[in-house]
């Protein structure tokens, strides 16, 4: 019981940690993207038995997630840092 305790702590203080992360379709993320001036990406590729890429952008205070299987074409205005891996609490 303990256990249980602390690992819905551990989760909580995760969550708070990341901040409000608003999960949006590809095609939403890609609208984002336009209204931000200087957008910076986080990007990471990755999957066991299929390619995923995953994308997170912040703006006007909240972050964005997206998850596809087809990379999104992003503007050359956007800067790119690739990640090992990003995790977004469920």
């Amino acid at each position: 019981m303990l256990l249980l305790v602390a690992i819905a702590a551990a989760i909580a203080n995760a969550i708070k940690a990341s901040g409000v992360v608003v999960r949006v379709a590809p095609e939403d993320f890609a609208k984002i993207l336009g209204r931000v001036e200087k957008p910076l990406v986080i990007y990471s590729k990755g999957g066991l038995f299929t390619t995923k890429h995953q994308y997170l952008v912040s703006y006007k205070g909240f972050a964005f997630y997206t998850k596809t299987s087809s990379e999104i074409l992003l503007s050359s205005s956007v800067e790119v840092v690739r990640a090992r891996s990003i995790w977004i609490p469920s």
